[in-house]
Formats: C-alpha cells, structure tokens, sequence
C-alpha cells in the first residue's frame, strides 16, 4: 500500500493536466502518509503554500490549527494528518481572491487517492467546493447552511468554513460555531489521533 501510495504521490507531483490554464507554473501540493488518521480537503493551495510547497503553510492554516487543538508539530506530521485538496495547484488570483480550484484536478487524482488513505477516521471539508465533492446532494444550498447542519453528517465527517481571513465577517454573525462546532471539532482530531 505504502507503495503505490508514493508511487500516485510521484504521479501527481508530475502532473501538468492544467499547465496551459494556470498563471505560473504547475506545482501540486499534496501531503499524504498511510498512517494518516485525519484528512483535510480543502479548496486549492494558495500564493504562498505554492511558493513553499506545505499545505497550509500561512494565515489560514494558523486558524485551522487552532480550530482543531493543534501545535504545527502534530498537524505536519504526515503519520497524522493527510491534505489533499480539491486542486492540487495554486489557481491564480481575480481582484485579489484566489479562483476556484481547477475543475480536472478532483476528477483526475481524488479516486485513485483516496481509497489508499484506509486509516483515515475523521475527514475534514474545508470550504463549499470540498463539501459538494465529498457530501454530493447531501451539501445545503449555502456553506453556511451545510456547515450549520454538521450533525447531520456521519461522525467520520465534518464540514468547516474556509479558515480565511476573508471569511472573518462570517465567523462574527455566525458565533455558534466557535461555541459549538469547534469544541465538537477538536473533540473528533483528538479522538481520531489517539
């Protein structure tokens, strides 16, 4: 399994399905390990996970950590936790908001990926992109209603708001979450992690 796990990893690190539509060139960010007990799909790395490589290596990955009770000691630990977004590549940016993830990319690598993460207990959807893809037409009409009806899901998934600073007005008329959801969140890491 490890093997044919690294062998795809290879596959899409090499990938350049989208090169001729994206701004710069094609660098897929994937982190992924057997062991991993918890995985995040989120929407697609942005500027500065390209540049560097690691997932949420920026403002949003501070908040996601903190939403989920984790030092950046524990969250990189691959054994831990995997990231496989729904675009393995940086889309760009319009009027200072990174575009959507490409539409190849989920299609392409996501069920050949996913069936060789068979530890993973708890995956988290980060953002609406992740929640339609992985919930189909379980997904509300909004992602603030998807995310409001959390408890409906399986206990094996559990839909976020996009960590973004840009997602801040959000968070404030929506205080159920931090009250409700993110204790219930980092109940389930630490429950998935032990």
């Amino acid at each position: 399994m490890a093997t044919r796990l690294a062998t795809l990893v290879d596959e899409i690190r090499a990938c350049r399905a989208c090169a001729h539509a994206l701004p710069h060139a094609p660098n897929p960010v994937v982190w992924v390990h057997p062991s991993a007990r918890i995985l995040i799909a989120g929407q697609a790395p942005g500027r500065r996970v390209h540049e560097s490589g690691i997932p949420w290596n920026d403002a949003s990955g501070d908040r996601l950590r903190d939403w989920m009770g984790l030092d950046r000691e524990t969250f990189y630990d691959k054994r831990n936790i995997a990231v496989a977004a729904m675009g393995f590549c940086f889309p760009g940016t319009v009027n200072g908001a990174d575009l959507p993830p490409r539409r190849e990319c989920a299609p392409l690598w996501r069920p050949r990926l996913l069936p060789l993460l068979k530890k993973v207990q708890l995956t988290l959807l980060v953002g609406a992109y992740a929640h339609r893809y992985h919930l189909g037409a379980a997904a509300k009409r909004t992602l603030g209603d998807t995310v409001r009806a959390w408890a409906e899901f399986p206990p094996s998934v559990l839909p976020l708001p996009h960590p973004s600073w840009r997602n801040t007005a959000w968070l404030k008329r929506n205080p159920w979450f931090e009250a409700d959801l993110v204790p219930e969140l980092r109940r389930r890491v630490s429950s998935a992690l032990r």
